[in-house]
Parts: C-alpha cells; sequence; structure tokens
C-alpha cells in the first residue's frame, strides 16, 4: 500500500468515529450546554496526556468565542492550583477511560465545593462520569492507529464535540463577528472592526503646507523634508489642493512644465477629504485604495485642515480590506 492509502484509510476511520457519535448526541450534550450557560465564572478544562493536550485547545476555541475558559492540569490542582476553581465556576473534565488516576483523585475535592462537573469520556459507568453532573460520551468503535493503542479517533471525536460545545453555546448567546473580533484584537477581523481611522492620524503640524500661489520649484522642498510624498496646498487657510509625487512625475511629462510656475497649475484640485477621523481605519483604506492616493486629509467643515491618514501606516499596522 502507498503512503496515501494509509492516509485515507486513517480518515475514514475518523471521520467514521465522528459519523457514529453524530446520532449519539443528545440530552447529555444538551445539559452540558445548559450547565455551562448558567455559569456565573469560567469554566475550567481539566484532562491528562493526550486528553490533556486537546482539553487545552478546547479552553482555547471556549475563550475566544465568548466562554470565560482555562485549561488547568488535575496534578498541577492536587498541588496547591484547586485554588484557580472559585465557587462560581464549572469543570469540564476530559479522560477517555475516565479513570486516568491524576484526575480521580481531583474529582473529589472538586464536589466538595459543589463544583458542577461535565465529564467526556468512554463510558456512563466510567468513575469520571459518576463524579459528573452531566456526561459526553466520547466512545469510538476503533482507533485509527493500527495497534489500537495510540489515541487518534477518540482525541478526533473529543476535540470535534468540544468544537460542537463551543458552537452550540455560541449561537445560544447570539455570539457575532463583533464578538469574536473582541477577542482577536490582533487578528485581520479586530482590526477591521475595531481599529479606526484617528488611531492613525498625522498631526497637521506634521504635515507640509504650501500656499496657492508658491512655486512648484519652492514647494518640492517642504514636501522633501517632510517625507510624506505630499505637500498640501491652502489658500487664506483653507485646503485647496494636494500635490504628490505622483503629480510632479506627471507634470514633468507637459510640454509646458515650469519649475517656477505656481503649485496650482500642477496639483489635484479639491482633493478627496474627510471630516470624521472615528471611521474605521479599514474604511479610510478602502476609500484610500479607490481613489488612488496615498495621503488621505481629514479637514473641519470649513475646510481646514486637521490632519493625514496615510496608506502606509495602515498596511504597516496590518489593515486590510475584506476583499484581501
Amino acid at each position: 500500500m502507498k503512503p496515501s492509502d494509509f492516509a485515507k484509510e486513517t480518515l475514514k476511520i475518523e471521520a467514521d468515529a465522528l459519523l457514529s457519535s453524530c446520532n449519539r448526541v443528545g440530552d447529555g450534550f444538551d445539559k452540558a450546554v445548559e450547565l455551562i450557560l448558567q455559569l456565573r465564572g469560567k469554566l475550567v478544562v481539566i484532562g491528562v496526556g493526550k486528553s490533556g493536550h486537546i482539553g487545552s485547545k478546547i479552553a482555547a476555541t471556549l475563550a475566544s468565542t465568548g466562554t470565560s475558559s482555562f485549561f488547568l492540569h488535575p496534578a498541577e490542582a492536587m498541588h496547591g492550583d484547586l485554588g484557580m476553581i472559585g465557587k462560581d465556576d464549572g469543570v469540564l473534565a476530559i479522560s477517555y477511560s475516565g479513570e486516568s488516576e491524576e484526575l480521580t483523585n481531583l474529582l473529589p475535592h472538586i464536589k466538595n465545593f459543589n463544583i458542577p462537573i461535565v465529564g467526556m469520556s468512554r463510558s456512563i459507568n466510567s468513575t469520571l462520569a459518576k463524579f459528573s453532573d452531566t456526561h459526553i460520551d466520547i466512545s469510538v468503535e476503533r482507533e485509527a492507529c493500527p495497534l489500537g493503542i495510540a489515541p487518534t479517533s477518540s482525541t478526533t471525536l473529543t476535540l470535534a464535540l468540544g468544537d460542537a460545545l463551543a458552537v452550540a453555546l455560541m449561537k445560544i448567546r447570539g455570539f457575532e463577528r463583533e464578538d469574536f473580533a473582541k477577542f482577536h484584537p490582533a487578528g485581520a477581523l479586530g482590526k477591521r472592526l475595531y481599529l479606526k481611522a484617528e488611531h492613525f492620524l498625522i498631526d497637521k503640524e506634521s504635515i507640509p503646507r504650501v500656499d496657492l500661489n508658491i512655486s512648484l520649484k519652492d514647494a518640492i522642498i517642504p514636501m522633501t523634508k517632510a517625507r510624506l510624498g505630499n505637500v498640501v496646498v491652502e489658500d487664506r487657510g483653507k485646503v485647496v489642493g494636494i500635490f504628490s509625487d505622483g503629480d510632479l512625475r506627471r507634470a514633468m511629462l507637459r510640454d509646458d512644465f515650469d519649475f517656477n510656475s505656481p503649485i496650482s497649475r500642477y496639483m489635484t484640485k479639491e482633493p478627496f477629504t474627510i471630516e470624521d477621523a472615528s471611521i474605521l481605519a479599514v474604511d479610510a483604506l478602502r476609500v484610500i485604495e479607490q481613489m488612488r492616493f496615498q495621503l488621505l486629509l481629514v479637514v473641519s467643515k470649513d475646510r481646514e485642515l486637521i490632519g493625514a491618514i496615510h496608506i502606509h501606516d495602515l498596511i504597516k499596522a496590518g489593515v486590510e480590506s475584506e476583499d484581501k
């Protein structure tokens, strides 16, 4: 057999385990969701070995989708970290056999604090299940491991049921994209939904400004010093134009090009501006990309310059439009 044949066999065994579990999900799962929803504190996920690794991922998924959660190793709990579990918390305990010594030794102490327990094991008759307020069946017909030893199908199923818990809780709570972004401020979605243009506002004192009647030659000097690739053109304190590196290149191709001509001859007249810097940064980026310029000017209702947003600052911060 080819390696790909082994891969297909593994995937089929694990897929069968998921489909079989789909037919068994019922009251235990429903009660688990209800119990978690009623918690006033956190959901503490515990497990040993491979179950612990899976539990750590489940805790992370729950925490990022609206269910306050963290992972606690049973051995650490028995040596002082049990105090991390508060009276308003609940426990999601994972053990395929339901007999892991580190876990079963901890369970009586958890129950002494009247902490509700959701158990995940292969048997309703396991020690874990007996200590649990509700039980989720994670039994599989066979492991994908050819020796039937290494947790494979069972860990896949446990992980999938953890995802199922997170999804069910999200839907019942009405957890939306905006809520997800709050827990992922550094992610692309978080940046799209929460970073605002004002976070990238360049103060007007840092923006080169010249008078409408200044010569092109004299306007290039402040534009070069500021290194923004643009100079704002004003008439009696009001924004009337902008001159960019691109405008300079286009001007030099004109037959009537003259360095001594007024900047007004070559500038972009009445450039696109915004008055509200509290718009989302992604919306500012979209405007910049659509209008094909680098500097978005922020002005008052009287067209007095307030500041500007540069495309490079948005890109550097990882702001991306949704169509990318």
